[in-house]
């Protein structure tokens, strides 16, 4: 499921089986899907490239526990998806920011390795911080940080029909 800034998930996107020897109350698997295609010149010049990045939830591997979860932790697992967002729109920034050249395969390649580095980092430190949404507080101050960082960025947002 790709990213949309109109749709905000439910539990009922929430598919996978709940891990019950883990004390996590509910898991979003989501991530950043990211593709290119390079043009070359018959002498093997690199004379244009175009990417794919989105940002997507897997229903599948995500799951939470009936019985203890409740929209506060929907809420906090809307914004690991909405963080996977966030990353998708820094790397299509950077990637805009790119000129063709013939290094330009293992620049990309850089890129996503970075920015995967990122988003994995703030995925963890956004939990540590939240308490895994325990502390309401912080869990409140990641979502306004989020959606002003997301406007930051919004030229690059993922679009509807992706």
């Amino acid at each position: 499921m790709s990213w949309n800034e109109s749709y905000r998930l439910s539990w009922a996107d929430f598919k996978g089986k709940p891990n019950n020897n883990v004390s996590a109350v509910a898991i979003t698997a989501s991530g950043i899907t990211f593709g290119f295609s390079i043009t070359q010149t018959d002498s093997g010049k690199v004379v244009k490239f175009s990417t794919e990045v989105n940002a997507h939830f897997y229903p599948d591997q995500s799951w939470y526990k009936k019985e203890l979860a409740d929209n506060h932790v929907l809420g906090h697992e809307q914004l690991h998806f909405d963080i996977t967002e966030l990353y998708t729109r820094k790397f299509r920034q950077r990637i805009s920011q790119l000129r063709t050249s013939n290094s330009i395969r293992q620049e990309l390649k850089t890129l996503h390795n970075n920015i995967i580095k990122e988003l994995e980092t703030a995925q963890n430190t956004y939990d540590n911080e939240t308490d895994y949404s325990r502390n309401y507080e912080a869990q409140a101050i990641w979502k306004s940080y989020i959606e002003a960082e997301l406007k930051k960025v919004s030229r690059f947002k993922s679009r509807e029909s992706e």
